[in-house]
């Protein structure tokens, strides 16, 4: 039988060496707690020394967001809101988050898996409920964390202009599901109270591709006074800089914030609840006249426009779903032949020169010969016997015609120029048209058309401030719309003044008023406004059809100025391309209802005198 050998005490190697004894456990702990420093340690000074930039971006991510300023309000008159901006926002999201529902992958548990990859379906589900928009768009956004060439997507705008019942009705849902990864920035959304109600003078926002493109805030003026003013109205833009993680914000992390500025609040001379009245009635003008178009003008005779309409309009609301064709605003952009109502500012001129009065006696013919041309009335007559009223009362061309020429081209140009036709009001709206007035080198039979009306271009604003002179004692003031403006705290700012020039005498203006008063009393389709003195007058154009290049188109308008013995209101209306008509049967019944308002509503004291009895033929 073999006898097994004790091992000799003191030489058992050291790997075999028992880890119960307490000295060699110590030992080895040492051992292994020292390799784990070193590699530790190697791992510090490589990421310190060799890979600082890259870990470091990976770990803190600065990231930099603008902060919308809230946009000015815009008042009328009396303070009634016209537009302003009210609180929302936009709600992103950063799909790497929402993939691991804001979890290191290496220590979600399987429930956590399943929770972040059902968040894309549910969250897109919540979305499509509670905000406009399609599942499946959402879901797209929201589970796509690559672009097709490999770059992660961080940052995904899921919906614009959240209002706020809309913004906690969703941070409650989604709070309860247990999800983060969405972000919340201030977007305040442009509101429009009353809708259509001058719309084309106030205008709407649009949407920029190249500001959203360049991390600002998207929505800037697309028409009226919303561009006119985009800059005063915008304020100055906020920024907030502050870090993340792959995880989200860091709550203790760094934070930069520049508080944004607020922009100018104006109020305009529009009055809402004439602005209102005069909407309704052109509306209806343009209706019962089956014109294209309409416009229509109440102004001071010292320049305050106090209603600026045209139809049809839009919403600026709901400006995608707005017609194109009825963006803009015509009262200042579309340039036409007045026609007849520039026989007043013709009379004005001479009048004033003392070439003619209210009185004096004229021939006229059947016809007169202009240049290459004929030129005729509105009606087929015999020679007549009128005085200047009575040409202005019987609107005669050929009678004008007769009486202009006996003023120079040059005055004539020089006074036309006095009212303001031929150059823009700055009434502060982009793309306001000038017009067109031709220079004193015109021909002869340019002149003789220019006098009654055609051959040159006004816009309704124009016309409409060119007959408020006459109205304010021969003085012109250019149309204004902007009363005033302050800052967000109140201090005033300085609004552009209007251009203040006398054009006629006092004694001209009275005198031409009342031949145009006349033209009230004589006529067959005359304005009545109930307990005032009225000077008016119709035009009735031809315009230029594009698709036959000749003159088949009509524009009929009318101007009334109130009351004549202290002149306070011009209201001027004009319908774009009814298919017959004048401007006497279509639009004289809208200025009487507009001034039958308008009046008593400034409180203008009623005419206690009588017009005067001028003689219209000898």
């Amino acid at each position: 039988m073999a006898v097994r050998k004790a091992p000799t005490k003191g030489h058992r190697p050291w790997w075999q060496a028992k880890l119960g004894h307490p000295q060699t456990r110590m030992s080895a702990l040492l051992v292994i707690f020292v390799s784990v420093a070193v590699v530790l340690g190697i791992r510090c000074i490589y990421i310190q020394g060799f890979d600082l930039a890259g870990d470091a971006s990976e770990a803190l991510m600065p990231v930099t967001r603008k902060i919308p300023a809230t946009r000015g309000t815009i008042t009328d008159r009396n303070g009634q809101v016209l537009a302003e901006s009210v609180p929302a926002v936009t709600l992103t999201a950063d799909p790497t988050i929402i993939a691991t529902n804001g979890l290191v992958p290496e220590a979600m548990s399987l429930a956590d898996q399943l929770k972040a990859q059902a968040g894309p379906g549910l969250i897109a589900g919540i979305l499509s409920t509670h905000l406009d928009g399609d599942f499946q768009t959402y879901y797209d956004l929201l589970a796509t964390t690559h672009t097709d060439d490999g770059q992660e997507i961080r940052y995904t705008v899921l919906a614009r202009h959240i209002l706020t019942y809309s913004n906690l009705a969703l941070d409650e849902k989604l709070s309860d599901l247990g999800y983060v990864g969405f972000f919340r920035e201030q977007a305040p959304v442009r509101n429009y109270p009353n809708g259509t109600l001058a719309a084309n003078v106030l205008g709407h926002m649009t949407f920029s591709d190249q500001l959203e493109a360049e991390g600002q805030y998207p929505w800037t003026g697309g028409e009226g006074l919303e561009l006119g003013l985009n800059a005063q109205l915008s304020g100055i833009d906020g920024e907030e800089i502050f870090e993340t993680s792959p995880y989200g914000r860091i709550p203790m992390g760094t934070s930069i914030l520049t508080e944004p500025q607020e922009g100018y609040s104006y109020e305009l001379t529009l009055d809402l609840g004439l602005q209102y009245m005069q909407d309704q009635v052109l509306a209806e003008a343009v209706k019962k006249s089956k014109a294209k178009r309409g416009m229509a003008v109440t102004m001071t005779v010292q320049g305050e426009i106090l209603a600026l309409s045209s139809y049809p309009t839009y919403d600026p609301n709901f400006i995608t779903e707005a017609d194109q064709d009825n963006l803009g605003i015509p009262v200042v952009r579309m340039s036409y032949e007045p026609g007849s109502v520039q026989k007043v500012l013709t009379m004005a001129a001479l009048v004033d020169q003392g070439i003619v009065t209210p009185e004096t006696r004229v021939v006229v013919p059947g016809e007169i010969k202009s240049g290459d041309s004929v030129i005729n009335d509105a009606w087929k007559h015999d020679t007549l016997h009128l005085t200047a009223t009575g040409v202005l009362v019987r609107s005669s061309n050929i009678g004008t015609i007769t009486l202009a020429r006996q003023l120079p081209k040059e005055d004539l140009v020089a006074y036309f120029e006095g009212f303001g036709l031929g150059s823009s009001t700055e009434l502060g709206i982009p793309g306001e048209e000038p017009g067109y007035l031709p220079d004193a080198s015109m021909t002869g039979q340019t002149r003789d058309n220019i006098v009654f009306g055609q051959g040159l271009s006004v816009t309704a604003v124009q016309e409409a401030a060119a007959i408020a002179a006459i109205g304010n004692g021969g003085v012109y003031v250019s149309p204004h719309i902007i009363r005033s403006a302050t800052t967000s705290d109140g201090a005033k700012v300085e609004v552009p003044t209007s251009d203040v020039r006398r054009v006629i005498s006092q004694e001209a203006s009275q005198q031409v008023l009342a031949m145009m008063e006349m033209t009230d009393q004589s006529h067959t389709a005359y304005i009545d406004v109930q307990g005032y003195r009225v000077a008016s007058k119709s035009g009735t154009a031809q315009k230029i059809d594009p698709k036959c290049g000749c003159y088949r188109l009509n524009v009929m308008s009318y101007v009334g100025v109130a009351p004549v013995e202290d002149p306070y209101l011009v209201t001027y209306v004009v319908l774009d391309e009814p298919p017959g008509g004048t401007g006497a049967a279509l639009a004289a019944p809208a200025v009487q209802d507009i001034m039958q308002v308008a009046l008593p509503r400034y409180a203008v004291p009623p005419s206690t005198t009588k017009p005067p009895d001028l003689p219209i033929s000898w």
